[in-house]
C-alpha cells in the first residue's frame, strides 16, 4: 500500500481519475499533460485554459545549527513535535486556485505534517500572527489532511479555491504532532519576515498568543496559481544580495520586489511574476549555505512551474572566498565562466532565456577585498565576460548601476547598507530599475 492509497503511481496512459477537494475537480492525466481544472462553488466557474505557475518561492537549505527552532521546539532529536508552525509569503501575481509546496530536501528523516491551513493575515499584513477569522481553509493532498514527505522529497498540494490578489500576503499555519525525529531540517533562514511558533495545535486560531517570533521559512518552499496561458515566471537565481540582505524586515523591498512593482505598472507587463531563488552565502560552483548553483538549476530552475526566464546573478562568494593570490583568482574566474555556460546550456534545452547580471562591487568589505586587487581583477574578468561574450540572451548590468562613479570599485555609498557588499532598498531599487521590462515581452 502506498502513503496516498492503492491507486498513487498507477496513472494510464489517458486519465486516471478525478480527485474532488473543496468544490474543485482535478483530472489526472498522463505526465507531462496539462491537468484540467473545473472549479465549482465559491468561484462557480470553468478555468480549462491555463497552466501552473509559481507566483512565491523560497530556495530550500539544510538549516544550520544556529537557524534551527529555539527550544522548546528543538529537544534533542525531535523538532517541531507537537507544535504549529505560522509563516507569512508575499504573493506576486494573483489567483482564484492555488496549491502550496512543501519540501524535506535535507530532512534526516521523514516529515510528518498533522495539518496545514491557508488564510489572510489580519490587515492584509506582512509578517502578522493573527489571521482574518472566518479565512482559515484547510489545505490537503490527495484529498488527505496529512501528510508524510520521504526525505530528500517535496510535495504539491491539492488545488485550492482560494482567491488571492497580486502583491498580497497569505498566512500558512502547519502542524505537526510527532514533529520531525531529525536535526537535520529543510528551511529557508533568509526569510526578512516573521515565523511564529507555539506549542499544540493552532491552526485555525486567530491568533497566537505567546508565540515565539524567528526570522526563518520551514519547509514550505513555493505556491503557485492556475493562471491564464499569457503568465509566466521570472526566476531569479542569486546569493544575499537577491535574498534580501539589507532589505527591511516584513516590507518585502528586495530588489526582486521592486522589480515585481515595476513590472505590474506597466502596461502588458503585468502578467509576470518573480520568483526570488535567492540563499544567503551562496555560490555557484561549490557548496556553501545552501548547494551550489549547478545543483540547484535542476530543483530551483528547470522544475518551476511556469519559467521563461532566469537571470542569474551570482559569483561574488565564490570570488571572495577563494584564496588573494592570482592563481586562485585565475582559476575562480575561469571556472565562473565555465558554470555560467553550464547554466545556459541547460536552460536553453528547457526553452529558458537567461539573462546575466554583473557582479556589484565589494571595495571596502572585510574579508573580500584584499590589498593587492586579486580578487576585484577577478570580478572585472568575470564582468567583461559577461557583458561581451554574447552567451546570456541579455546583460543586466547591475555594477554600472550600483558602483560609486568616483570610486567604480566600491558600491555608491548611497546604496551601501554599510559592509560595503550589499545594498540599503535604494540600492535595491537601483537594480530593479536596470532590468528592462521588454525583456520579457
Amino acid at each position: 500500500m502506498s502513503r496516498f492509497g492503492p491507486t498513487a503511481g498507477r496513472v494510464s496512459a489517458v486519465i486516471l481519475t478525478a480527485v474532488v477537494t473543496a468544490g474543485i475537480t482535478t483530472a489526472v492525466v498522463r505526465p507531462g499533460a496539462s491537468p484540467v481544472i473545473r472549479v465549482s462553488g465559491a468561484a462557480n466557474a470553468q478555468a480549462d485554459a491555463g497552466h501552473w505557475v509559481g507566483t512565491w518561492a523560497a530556495a530550500p537549505q539544510l538549516t544550520e545549527p544556529s537557524n534551527m527552532p529555539p527550544a522548546p521546539f528543538t529537544q534533542d532529536n525531535l523538532v517541531f513535535a507537537d507544535s504549529t508552525v505560522r509563516q507569512s509569503i508575499h504573493v506576486t501575481v494573483g489567483s482564484k486556485l492555488i496549491r502550496l509546496r512543501f519540501s524535506n530536501a535535507y530532512g534526516g528523516t521523514d516529515l510528518p505534517i498533522t495539518n496545514i491551513s491557508v488564510a489572510r493575515p489580519v490587515g492584509g499584513a506582512a509578517g502578522v500572527s493573527a489571521i482574518e477569522p472566518g479565512t482559515s481553509q484547510t489545505v490537503t493532498f490527495d484529498g488527505r489532511t496529512s501528510i508524510d514527505i520521504p526525505v530528500g522529497a517535496q510535495m504539491v498540494s491539492d488545488p485550492l479555491d482560494f482567491p488571492v490578489a497580486a502583491n498580497s500576503n497569505l498566512t500558512v499555519t502547519t502542524y505537526l504532532a510527532a514533529g520531525q525525529a531529525s536535526n537535520n531540517i529543510t528551511s529557508h533562514p533568509g526569510s526578512r519576515t516573521d515565523t511564529y511558533m507555539l506549542a499544540g495545535n493552532h491552526v485555525a486560531d486567530a491568533d497566537l498568543p505567546g508565540a515565539a517570533d524567528v526570522q526563518h521559512w520551514y519547509f514550505l518552499s513555493g505556491l503557485e496559481g492556475w493562471e491564464p496561458n499569457d503568465t509566466a515566471a521570472i526566476d531569479v537565481v542569486g546569493d544575499s544580495l537577491t535574498d534580501g540582505r539589507g532589505s527591511t524586515t516584513d516590507k518585502d523591498d528586495k530588489w526582486t520586489d521592486q522589480l515585481f512593482n515595476r513590472l505590474q505598472a506597466i502596461p502588458g507587463a503585468s502578467h509576470l511574476t518573480v520568483l526570488n531563488q535567492g540563499l544567503g552565502g551562496n555560490r555557484v560552483l561549490h557548496d556553501s549555505l545552501g548547494p551550489n548553483v549547478l545543483a540547484r538549476v535542476d530543483r530551483d530552475v528547470l522544475a518551476q512551474s511556469g519559467v521563461k526566464w532566469l537571470i542569474l546573478f551570482e559569483g561574488v562568494n565564490d570570488i571572495g572566498t577563494a584564496d588573494a593570490t592570482p592563481a586562485a583568482q585565475q582559476q575562480v574566474a575561469a571556472d565562473l565562466i565555465a558554470a555560467y555556460q553550464q547554466i545556459i546550456t541547460r536552460a536553453h534545452a528547457q526553452g529558458i532565456r537567461v539573462y546575466g547580471a554583473t557582479i556589484t562591487p565589494f571595495g571596502g568589505n572585510n574579508p573580500y577585498d584584499d590589498p593587492n586587487g586579486y580578487r576585484e581583477a577577478a570580478r572585472q574578468e568575470v564582468n567583461a565576460w559577461i557583458r561581451n561574450s554574447h552567451q546570456f540572451d541579455a546583460v543586466l548590468d547591475f555594477d554600472k548601476a550600483i558602483r560609486d562613479p568616483a570610486n567604480p570599485r566600491d558600491i555608491n555609498p548611497a546604496y551601501d547598507v554599510g559592509d560595503h557588499l550589499h545594498m540599503n532598498p535604494a540600492g535595491y531599487g537601483v537594480i530593479a530599475s536596470t532590468v528592462p521590462a521588454s525583456l520579457f515581452r
